[in-house]
This record gives structure tokens, sequence and C-alpha cells, in this order.
């Protein structure tokens, strides 16, 4: 009788479960880049302004805007309004649980 494997990804389709490894493989280039993970770091601790986020990564306010841009057109950050500032935070709380596990395992 032949044994059978466990599937860790049983409920999900192939197409599913290939539609979520594009979305993780989406994250995890943003997360390549230096530049981009240490916004995410800074954001993890809450929303802040494009200038409080120039100070805490050391990024010229042209690199910042881009970086920024790039990060919400892949919908992981997003903004609001208030006055004259921007406000930007990490859209998704599954990306705020990964940062934090991160920095658990890398910065502690």
């Amino acid at each position: 009788m032949k044994k059978q494997r466990k599937n860790s990804n049983a409920g999900f389709s192939v197409g599913d479960l290939k539609r979520r490894c594009e979305d993780v493989s989406a994250i995890l280039k943003v997360l390549s880049h230096p530049q981009r993970l240490m916004i995410l770091c800074s954001l993890i601790e809450g929303e802040k302004t494009v200038g409080e986020l120039e100070k805490s990564c050391d990024v010229s306010q042209s690199a910042m805007s881009q970086f920024l841009k790039a990060m919400r057109l892949e919908g992981l950050i997003d903004f609001r309004r208030e006055g004259q500032f921007v406000y930007y935070r990490i859209a998704d709380e599954r990306l705020v649980e990964l940062m934090t596990a991160l920095h658990k395992i890398f910065c502690s």
C-alpha cells in the first residue's frame, strides 16, 4: 500500500495557490530592496509623514516619493491627507505581522 503525503495546501485549488504565491512574491520583491524594507520598518511603528520617513530612513524627497508610489501601487501602503500633510501607513495587517516577525528575528 502506498503511503500518502499530507497535503499542507488542502482546500486550495492550484489556481488559488498560484495567485497566493504571486501575491507573496510581489511582497517579497518589495522587501528585497533595503530602502523599501527600511521604510516599512519605520511604518510598523505607526503612520508617518513623508518628512518623518525621509529623516528616519535618510532618503531624499525625490527617492522617497518614488519608493512610496511603487509601494502604494503594490497595495502595501496607504495614505491619508490632513491639511497639507500626507500620512502613510502599512495597508495590510498581514504585512505588519510579517515586518514584526522579521524585526524580532533579525533586530532583537
